[in-house]
């Protein structure tokens, strides 16, 4: 008797487990720290909040300022209250993957030491954009800083939790991280041009007075190519062959967040920024799309260099 072995699209998906797993969880949290990171940092902005605690890193000169608190002084504190939880938690991400690297991906401790780097050099900037009084190129430092762990930790999340799929004819192109990779890129692209411009107070001097405008011209131009690229990877994505591989929630999840992030940028100009949520909203839907398509290509990369599964062997009888 002849006992044919299932193949391989037949057979469930082992998942990464145990310490592989919780690391995973880890970084995704770290990623809802993050994008609410960046919510707050452009709520402290457009507050005007950026030199409510006139010192650093204390809050005159308290961790807690209690009866100093405002509005304003809240957002700078409790910016820099999140900062802080991220710092600690990734350097105990860092840590453990040092520690216990035998039983992890040999990728993970160089990427989780770098991440620590990355929110070092995140604190650094935020110490001098308070010391230096808010200048713009620091401040969009700080924010492109933050943008980058966003999508640091979002792929490593992703590839922490992506299960160990066999190698099959459901993998994606090579071309597809290209359009993929290309996309992202885009999108932080106009997410920096943005901080440049946000920094330098561009759009209010543009609508009140006539200066700067080359600033929101630019910035409109590149919201075009941007989101027609995001477009394009997730039709292309829709248009591939169906399978475990194809990050299709990721693709159309990316597509609904450009829309959103271009209703709520031509809603804040036709608002004058009279309406603080809606600029805000801008700016946290900026570092939501960066997660998603940061996701996205993690994903797709992975299945495009298939990771083989243990070989089967017949079974005779």
């Amino acid at each position: 008797m002849i006992t044919t072995p299932p193949s391989p699209s037949a057979l469930p998906l082992p998942r990464p487990g145990g310490l592989t797993a919780a690391l995973g969880l880890l970084c995704a949290h770290l990623v809802v720290a993050l994008v609410a990171l960046v919510g707050i940092g452009g709520a402290t902005r457009v507050m005007e909040a950026g030199l409510a605690c006139p010192d650093w890193p204390l809050c005159y000169g308290s961790l807690f300022p209690g009866n100093l608190f405002s509005l304003q002084v809240f957002l700078e504190w409790f910016h820099r209250l999140d900062a802080f939880v991220v710092g600690v938690a990734l350097l105990v991400l860092t840590a453990v993957s040092l520690v216990r690297r035998q039983q992890l991906p040999p990728w993970l401790p160089a990427w989780a030491a770098l991440a620590l780097v990355l929110v070092a050099v995140q604190g650094g900037l935020g110490a001098l954009t308070v010391l230096q009084l808010l200048p713009a190129g620091i401040v969009t430092a700080h924010l492109g800083t933050a943008l980058t762990l966003v999508a640091l930790l979002s792929g490593l999340h992703q590839a922490l939790a992506e299960p160990t799929l066999p190698a099959s004819e459901n993998a994606l192109p090579p071309w597809w991280s290209v359009l993929a990779v290309g996309a992202t890129a885009l999108v932080l692209a106009q997410c920096l041009l943005g901080g440049a411009m946000a920094s330098q107070w561009a759009t209010g001097r543009c609508l009140g007075s006539g200066e700067s405008c080359d600033w929101l011209l630019a910035h409109r131009q590149l919201a075009g190519a941007a989101g027609l690229g995001v477009v394009a990877m997730a039709g292309v994505t829709a248009l591939l062959p169906k399978g475990p591989r194809r990050p299709l929630g990721l693709a159309a999840t990316a597509t609904a967040l450009v829309l959103l992030q271009i209703a709520l940028g031509i809603s804040s100009l036709r608002l004058t920024l009279s309406v603080p949520l809606v600029t805000v909203a801008h700016q946290l839907t900026a570092a939501l799309l960066v997660a998603v398509l940061t996701a996205l290509t993690v994903k797709g990369s992975l299945g495009s260099h298939a990771r083989s599964a243990t070989p089967l062997k017949s079974c005779h009888g």
